[in-house]
C-alpha cells in the first residue's frame, strides 16, 4: 500500500446507505474508506452483501471498521459523558455484541482494524466508571484478538497523558490509537500536535478532520471544513511525516451543509500536503 492513501470516512458521506456511500467514495477518486458503525438492524438483512460487493466491485481498500451505538448524543460534554461508549452498565453487554458484529464485518471487508470511542474517561481511579471501561477495552481488545484485528481507540476526551495511563491498564497488545486532532479541539483537552508527539509509538490510524474550541464550561467546539479550522493541516501533516506515520489519511466530516462538496475540498488539500512532503 502507497503512503498516505487518501479516504474517507463512510458516515462522512451522508447518503442513505453504506453501499451508496462506497461507490461515491470511488467515484470522488478516493483510495480508501473506513466502514461506519453500523445499526443492528445491518447485519440482519441484505445491506452488509451489498456493502462487501460495492467493496470489491469499486477495488476499494478498507482502512478499519468501526463501532458505534444507538442512543449515542455528542450535543455537549454531559451528554457525550452518559451516552458514548461502554461507559453505562446497562447497555454494556448490548454495546459489546454490537462492537464484535462489527469487528466481524470489518475483518470481512478486509481490514485489519476496528476503532471506538469507549467513552469519557474518568481521572479519579476510583470512579466505578474507570473499572468499566478498562475492563470494557480489555473484552473488545482480546475479542479483536480471536480475529485477528487491532483495536484502535479514537481520541479527543482525553488528555494524551491520561489515553496513555488507561492504556497502561488495560494491558493489551493489539490496542492501539486512531488518532483524530479535531477531537483533541472540539473537547477543549489539548494541542492536537503535541498530543500527536505523546502517542506516536502507538498511532496505526488517523482521522484528517477540522474544529474550532468550546465557547464555555461543558460546550463542545465546532466541527469546521478542512483546513478552516484550529488544527493547522500543515503543521499536522508535517508532524505525521515526522513521527513516521504512512498509513491513509482518512477524512471525517460530519457537519455542514455540503458534506461531499467539503469532502472534495480536503481531498484536494491533502492531495497538495502529500505533493508537498513526499512528491507524489
Amino acid at each position: 500500500m502507497d503512503r498516505w492513501q487518501i479516504g474517507v470516512f463512510l458516515s462522512s458521506l451522508g447518503l442513505p446507505s453504506a453501499e451508496e456511500a462506497a461507490k461515491k467514495a470511488k467515484s470522488l477518486n478516493l483510495e480508501v474508506i473506513q466502514l461506519p458503525p453500523f445499526p443492528p438492524s445491518f447485519f440482519e438483512g441484505p445491506e452488509k452483501d451489498a456493502l462487501l460487493s460495492a467493496i470489491s466491485g469499486e477495488g476499494l481498500f478498507v482502512s478499519a471498521g468501526c463501532a458505534g451505538f444507538p442512543g449515542e448524543d455528542y450535543s455537549d460534554m454531559e451528554a457525550v459523558t452518559n451516552t458514548v461508549g461502554y461507559r453505562q452498565p446497562e447497555t454494556l453487554e448490548e454495546r459489546l455484541q454490537i462492537t464484535a458484529r462489527c469487528a466481524s464485518v470489518a475483518k470481512e471487508a478486509g481490514a485489519s482494524l476496528l476503532t471506538a470511542h469507549v467513552g469519557v474517561v474518568p481521572e479519579d481511579k476510583s470512579d466505578p466508571a474507570w473499572s468499566l471501561l478498562v475492563e470494557a477495552a480489555q473484552r473488545v481488545a482480546d475479542d479483536c484478538g480471536e480475529k485477528g484485528l487491532v483495536f484502535g481507540l479514537e481520541t479527543g476526551q482525553e488528555s494524551a497523558d491520561w489515553m496513555l495511563e488507561y492504556l497502561e491498564a488495560v494491558g493489551r497488545d493489539n490496542v492501539k490509537i486512531n488518532f483524530d486532532p479535531a477531537n483533541m479541539i472540539l473537547y477543549g483537552t489539548g494541542d492536537p500536535i503535541p498530543a500527536l508527539k505523546t502517542l506516536k509509538d502507538l498511532v496505526v490510524h488517523v482521522h484528517c478532520k477540522d474544529g474550532t474550541y468550546p465557547e464555555g464550561p461543558g460546550q463542545l467546539g465546532t466541527e469546521v471544513p478542512l483546513g478552516e479550522g484550529k488544527v493547522g493541516m500543515d503543521r499536522y501533516l508535517d508532524t505525521l511525516k515526522e513521527i513516521g506515520y504512512e498509513g491513509p489519511l482518512v477524512i471525517e466530516r460530519e457537519a455542514g451543509d455540503d458534506r461531499i462538496g467539503d469532502i472534495a475540498n480536503g481531498r484536494d488539500l491533502l492531495l497538495r500536503h502529500r505533493q508537498r512532503l513526499w512528491g507524489r
